[in-house]
């Protein structure tokens, strides 16, 4: 049995989002996670004015991670960092600014017992009320764009950190939410993880902070998707998330991020996913045009099935939509893991 909390922010955002999984978010924010409610929704963060094909380098920014073998943070590193390359996403760096933040906020989440975006000043471990402001308070530069998550996983035996670290990385993943954060074109990226206890075994509460001074030009050849061809292991059941996706009364399969570059326009307007056996599955499209919670960034879309997909099976994704008006398609195939977001 596992237990998980999840939560998002993005930059300048004044609510939090929390899933009953892991967390994501993107902007300047950050996130926490877990089997509770959120707050209102807010609006979306604004993108960067240009996008620039590289981030100005960041005091503290790593060449190479330096975090300590077998632990859950270098897990997590790698996790997210396999999922951006299968798919052209540029991979990020460890910065040290952002590692402290996110690993106080990490901490200020287990000492509380608590999944959230937000810290309270009157509460044990308070570093910042936001992402941004934690981020600056270890001397991050001000202003920055990007997002954050937070999150609890807890299960009813002992794992090993790396799995902890993975199990944390599956759960936003597989958040609707929450998946595109992970996926945001910055450069930088900080990890913070704190274990407490319950009922005698480990409860991993985790953090990232996925910030810089400037977006990344991802593509001139239209958005990029997660998964994309050939993509492989990725959770196959996620849920439940707060708040919840349109249009599912339960857990949900595979989201399909859409990427385009910070100054576009992604408009989704049809999508299938099909399995070898021919099973044709109609999805549910998300973008900022009709997204009831108004957490779907503008140059950003998800495509997902609303009941979970069968693990290790292969899936074929057709999808269509316009970027700026313009008509683009992308057809590809993935193949889920045994994996539960």
């Amino acid at each position: 049995m596992k237990n998980q909390k999840i939560a998002l922010t993005l930059v300048s955002l004044a609510a939090t989002m929390m899933l009953v999984a892991c967390g994501g978010g993107g902007g300047g924010g950050g996130g926490g996670g877990g089997n509770s409610g959120s707050s209102g929704p807010a609006s979306p963060s604004t993108p960067a004015s240009t996008p620039t094909p590289a981030s100005t380098p960041v005091t503290g920014t790593q060449s190479t991670p330096q975090y300590a073998a077998s632990s859950a943070q270098l897990a997590m590193f790698n996790q997210v960092n396999v999922y951006r390359q299968q798919c052209g996403f540029p991979a990020v760096q460890e910065n040290t600014a952002l590692d402290q933040a996110a690993q106080g906020h990490a901490q200020y989440l287990g000492v509380n017992a608590t999944v959230s975006d937000t810290e309270v000043s009157t509460n044990p471990g308070f570093i910042g009320a936001t992402y941004g402001d934690r981020a600056v308070h270890f001397g991050f530069p001000p202003n920055s764009i990007g997002g954050g998550v937070s999150a609890n996983y807890y299960t009813n035996s002992t794992l090993s950190e790396t799995q902890y670290g993975q199990n944390l990385i599956y759960s936003w993943m597989s958040g609707v939410y929450h998946a595109p954060i992970l996926l945001t074109p910055v450069a930088t990226m900080g990890i913070g993880e704190y274990e407490t206890t319950i009922n005698g075994f480990p409860a991993a509460w985790g953090s990232l902070s996925l910030l810089n001074t400037s977006m990344l030009q991802l593509s001139t050849n239209g958005p990029l998707t997660f998964p994309c061809q050939g993509t492989t292991n990725v959770p196959y059941k996620a849920g439940p998330e707060s708040p919840t996706p349109p249009n599912t009364s339960g857990p949900w399969g595979t989201p399909v991020v859409v990427m385009g570059n910070a100054t576009d326009t992604v408009v989704l307007q049809s999508g299938t996913m099909t399995n070898t056996s021919g099973t044709v599955i109609n999805l549910q499209l998300l973008d900022s045009a009709n997204d009831p919670n108004k957490l779907i960034q503008a140059y950003a879309g998800v495509a997902y099935p609303a009941t979970p997909l069968t693990a290790n099976t292969t899936y074929t994704v057709s999808l269509t939509g316009t970027v700026n008006g313009t008509a683009f398609s992308r057809s590809f195939t993935f193949t889920t893991g045994n994996i539960v977001g």
